[in-house]
């Protein structure tokens, strides 16, 4: 589904990413991990479009899309939510739904002119489907509270729903168990599970929380230093002499 060849984005002569590659398969949840400073939050904003590497290809789909912009890529169903949840805070949850999905009728002055009752059916169909994200997500008792005032967990589901009120194909997830307490962590879990396992969202997920990791995530790819250090299942990658040493700065020897 994504195969990145040899990314490199240079900022003024510090290389954040640094002759990055490897594909995620359709159907897979990826984990990408590694130290602070590792270049994973600078290698989703270059495949969300956000920036423009410098270097290097992405294709999504086989189609190049390294110099699309973030909102060419959504309309392709490649999406992103944000360590830091990017909801409308004085905007409800249910509404914050309900703007998501694209080219709506009611969008157009025309439209709500000449076309009111298309309007009106569209806005139903979209409502219809925000309840039935909000149902999914176990988040119906909180529809018409503002979203800035849901908690940090909640927040978290609410920015995974608006990803489903997109049909997206490729979910990137940055660092969705920050600030989570464990109960609403594991219903976070579990809805990516059934999005991935019933649903067919292919997913990769940036995360520090290794239980998470191991529990939803094959391949596991580890970066250090803007590189890609060790590809494979959880056990191998935790495992590999090279990731104790880019997470723990000991080296087998040391650690023994």
């Amino acid at each position: 589904m994504l195969e990145l060849d040899q990314l490199v984005m240079d900022f003024s002569g510090f290389k954040a990413v640094n002759g990055c590659s490897f594909r995620v398969d359709e159907g897979s949840i990826t984990g990408l991990i590694g130290p602070n400073g590792a270049g994973k939050t600078t290698l989703f904003n270059l495949i969300a479009g956000a920036l423009q590497p410098t270097s290097g290809r992405i294709r999504f789909l086989g189609e190049d899309v390294t110099s699309l912009a973030s909102h060419q890529l959504f309309h392709k169903g490649l999406v992103r939510t944000f360590q830091i949840p990017h909801e409308f805070h004085r905007l409800t949850a249910l509404e914050n739904l309900m703007m998501v999905p694209p080219s709506q009728p009611g969008e157009s002055l025309m439209s709500n002119w000449f076309s009111w009752s298309r309007v009106k059916a569209a806005e139903s169909d979209v409502e219809s489907k925000a309840y039935e994200t909000l149902e999914f997500l176990e988040l119906t008792h909180v529809a018409h509270e503002r979203a800035g005032n849901l908690s940090g967990g909640q927040k978290k589901l609410l920015e995974l729903g608006r990803t489903m009120m997109t049909d997206a194909k490729l979910v990137l997830l940055d660092e969705p168990a920050a600030g989570v307490n464990r109960t609403l962590l594991r219903k976070l879990e579990t809805k990516i599970e059934i999005l991935n396992k019933e649903r067919g969202y292919t997913f990769i997920l940036i995360e520090h929380d290794m239980e998470m990791i191991e529990k939803l995530c094959d391949p596991v790819v580890c970066m250090a230093e803007g590189r890609v250090l060790v590809e494979g299942d959880f056990q191998t990658v935790r495992s590999n002499p090279q990731v104790l040493e880019a997470y723990l700065g000991e080296t087998t020897g040391d650690a023994a």
